[in-house]
């Protein structure tokens, strides 16, 4: 496999580091460039075990500013771009939607002009290799289902949460510079994923982090919206074999074919919490708090996948239960990292080792 620089955004969150890591790790070839903001959910705590690998490099910055996203591309003549930097909680997004437009759109154009000038037209010939931009998107675009269906690449976009639209109109940007400039690019949209190095503000860490420490379990309206679940690192394999297999201008959804209602989730993450912290059985269950329902809150979400699977091969490797019990114990066995980044700690370690490039 040729030797490749590449770029990944929002490496230092949930989804990225995973991401990072798998490419370091598998492609030593690869000269992996990490650009984070390092807003509150980027973390490089999260990648301390691949910090001092040869073909690892941080880069700290903002991809809202576009005249240093022009300066990066154009000093590092990248080969290929993941960008999976975005504002991504829906709680967040109702109370600052502008933020949600600036990262997620502008942002999103920003690496899209900075791709297109340094990689149009690209190189000819029997041996050229397109760079390619791959775009890391949502199931939440598709907005709700009702009880039957699922998520298809052709299920018409219909966003309602300001982060859901703001996601959806920067998938709308990616696919235009393919048609209009003949930019490479490849889009994906997951369904809810799960697993280690998630900041606790989502439904299944902030759920563990309550139970052990005997605080209420928030649960919006009744518990009964639906979410398909896949496990994070099986997401990362998804996009490495997007990336490496995709035609251009292909979209492909990722889930996991593991549909819980979060009242049902929470009360098996109760029954594993029990289990492992010796407590009674139905002891944490007592936690749980219903509390009032999220403004615009999309009832059913339901991925299908068979075209990735049927046509590059892949499969989730975990079912939920199983992947539910792993991460259960990585945050039990993690107990720092989950206390750092509760408390915000975690942002001291690296706010005087990196500034700005």
């Amino acid at each position: 496999m040729k030797n490749k620089k590449i770029l990944v955004t929002g490496g230092a969150g949930f989804i990225g580091s995973h991401l990072v890591r798998l490419f370091v790790n598998k492609y030593p070839n690869y000269q992996i460039v990490n650009l984070d903001k390092l807003t509150y959910a980027g973390n490089l705590a999260n990648l301390r075990d691949i910090e001092n690998k040869p073909n690892y490099q941080f880069i700290k910055g903002d991809i809202v500013d576009a005249a240093f996203i022009n300066e990066l591309f154009a000093e590092h003549k990248f080969d290929g771009v993941i960008h999976l930097a975005a504002e991504s909680h829906v709680d967040r997004s109702i109370s600052n939607p502008l933020e949600f437009v600036m990262t997620n759109v502008i942002g999103t154009v920003n690496l899209l002009n900075a791709a297109k000038a340094i990689w149009i037209p690209y190189p000819s010939g029997k041996d050229a290799e397109a760079p390619r931009f791959y775009h890391v998107s949502t199931d939440e675009v598709y907005g709700s289902l009702g009880e039957t269906g699922m998520f298809t690449e052709t299920t018409a976009y219909d966003p309602h949460s300001p982060y859901s639209a703001s996601k959806a109109s920067s998938d709308h940007f990616v696919r235009a510079y393919h048609d209009t400039y003949g930019l490479d690019a490849v889009i994906s949209n997951c369904s809810n994923n799960y697993g280690s190095f998630h900041f606790p503000e989502k439904l299944i860490p902030l759920s563990i982090y309550n139970i052990k420490n005997n605080k209420p379990i928030p649960i919006y309206g009744k518990g009964e919206n639906i979410r398909d679940w896949l496990w994070v690192e099986d997401h990362a394999r998804a996009i490495d074999v997007i990336y490496h297999n995709a035609k251009a201008g292909t979209t492909y959804n990722i889930g996991g074919h593991n549909e819980w209602t979060n009242i049902d989730l929470i009360r098996l993450l109760c029954k594993i919490m029990d289990k492992k912290l010796n407590r009674n059985e139905g002891e944490s269950a007592k936690l749980i708090n219903y509390v009032k329902d999220r403004a615009g809150h999309d009832l059913r979400y339901a991925i299908d996948s068979t075209k990735l699977q049927n046509e590059l091969g892949w499969t989730p490797s975990l079912q939920f239960e199983e992947g539910l019990e792993k991460t259960v114990d990585w945050y039990l066995t993690n107990e720092e990292w989950l206390n750092n980044v509760t408390s915000g700690d975690y942002k001291k370690y690296y706010e005087i080792q990196y500034s700005k490039r």
